[in-house]
């Protein structure tokens, strides 16, 4: 007796692989305005105000300073006196009066010379001087012997330079105007009076043989 074939199962069919399902689209996120309270978002390389750190330091140099009132200031205001000129003059020895011998001096006319050919006129000034023992004096000089002896006392006193005051100016088409001789009058006895009533000039030699040697 044959055994009974058995009958061979079916083999199994291979499955289909299942393609994986394709990602769900994004959705597209709501578009987020920017409210009006919120601050617009700064630019890069900016920095805000408000991330700077504040110091309690104040510099020196923003500190106020209070001027302290100086022992010369306090005096100052206790004693407050006015300022008196007192005249030396009245005492030849004393410190600040020791070599004046001059008491005041005044330019008080000029006479215009003329040339001896008619050109070159110049005017030549009478200068009145009053001394100390009461006699006058009178010294008649040209405005170019002004100049002299101020450069003589520069030369002679160089830490004086500044007590010797500037002489008026020249003019050649002014020179014989009135208004022109009257300034210049003025400025001239200025500047002697400067040189007169200060003893270091006074006394020295310069000024006494200049002015001695032009008595009239």
């Amino acid at each position: 007796m044959e055994p009974a074939t058995e009958e061979a199962a079916p083999a199994p069919r291979p499955q289909p692989r299942s393609q994986p399902s394709p990602p769900p689209d994004p959705q597209p996120s709501p578009a987020v305005h920017p409210s009006q309270n919120e601050p617009a978002p700064e630019p890069r390389g900016t920095k805000s105000p408000r991330t700077r750190p504040v110091s309690g330091v104040v510099p020196p140099y923003w500190q106020r300073h209070e001027r302290n009132t100086s022992r010369t200031s306090q005096s100052s205001q206790t004693h407050s006196a006015l300022i008196t000129l007192e005249d030396h003059t009245t005492d030849p020895e004393s410190e600040t009066s020791r070599g004046l011998w001059a008491r005041s001096v005044e330019i008080e006319d000029h006479v215009v010379v003329q040339g001896k050919t008619g050109v070159g006129a110049y005017v030549v000034w009478n200068c009145h001087i009053q001394t100390l023992d009461g006699g006058p004096m009178v010294v008649r000089m040209r405005y170019s012997e002004f100049d002299d002896l101020r450069q003589r006392l520069i030369s002679a006193f160089p830490h004086a330079r500044n007590a010797l005051p500037a002489l008026p100016p020249k003019s050649v088409l002014y020179k014989f105007r009135p208004t022109f001789l009257e300034n210049r009058r003025a400025g001239l006895e200025y500047f002697l009076n400067c040189v007169l009533l200060n003893p270091e000039f006074s006394s020295s030699p310069v000024v006494k043989d200049f002015l001695f040697g032009r008595l009239s």
